[in-house]
């Protein structure tokens, strides 16, 4: 597992994945292989994933009984990609088998410079695919969890039953007392509070209720 300082434990990092695939997707899924793991290299991982897929699972099964193997890609912003330039970070070993094995897709961050990004990559730009950012959006998770600890709103930024649970399990609250621990409480209740229904029924439903 990643160690990175303030990371929440793997089990709320998965649930909170899990209870956003499921509000928000019928196509997406959450594996928590790596998150239970001793770190583990980005090429590892892609091997897991394209073993457990292809070998194990055998791939895509077509509608005409076919079976397909499935194209395994690291999907990643374009701050990750940035540090594979930078000397030292990176193997070239396993850079040669991320880029030029599987590939990636790299989605565009504001403030980022694609071009800069990738320049030293130019070998597997074959393999490369980059996703322009149509839409000026800078939201990431280090600013949710920044905007939480400051209690302020995380609405519309997050699912409310993700908002739920970080209520619920006290996430992300500074340890000890603190006088923002009580703001943070209170914006959570708030942001709760405007996703549920109004109880006051509406001209509609109240004569709809006496014709009944």
């Amino acid at each position: 597992m990643y160690k990175k300082p303030g990371l929440l434990s793997a089990s709320h990092r998965v649930n909170m994945c899990n209870i956003a695939a499921q509000r928000e997707s019928s196509w997406l899924m959450v594996d928590p292989w790596e998150a239970f793991q001793s770190y583990q290299r980005t090429a590892i991982v892609l091997d897991h994933f394209d073993h457990e897929i292809n070998d194990v699972l055998g791939g895509v099964h077509t509608e005409d009984g076919e079976h397909r193997r499935v194209r395994i890609m690291l999907l990643a912003g374009s701050d990750l990609i940035s540090t594979m330039s930078e000397p030292g970070v990176w193997s070239e070993e396993d850079l040669d088998h991320i880029l030029g094995r599987y590939g990636c897709m790299i989605v565009e961050r504001a403030g980022s410079d694609m071009a800069q990004a990738t320049d030293s990559l130019a070998k597997w730009r074959h393999n490369i695919y980059l996703i322009a950012q149509m839409i000026q959006n800078d939201v990431s998770s280090t600013k949710v969890r920044l905007f939480l600890r400051r209690g302020l709103s995380v609405r519309y930024l997050l699912p409310t039953p993700v908002i739920d649970y970080i209520e619920q399990n006290g996430l992300y609250l500074d340890e000890g007392p603190n006088s923002s621990n009580a703001q943070y409480m209170q914006q959570l209740h708030r942001d709760r509070d405007r996703e549920k229904p109004s109880s006051t029924p509406s001209p509609n439903s109240s004569t709809s209720s006496s014709l009944s």
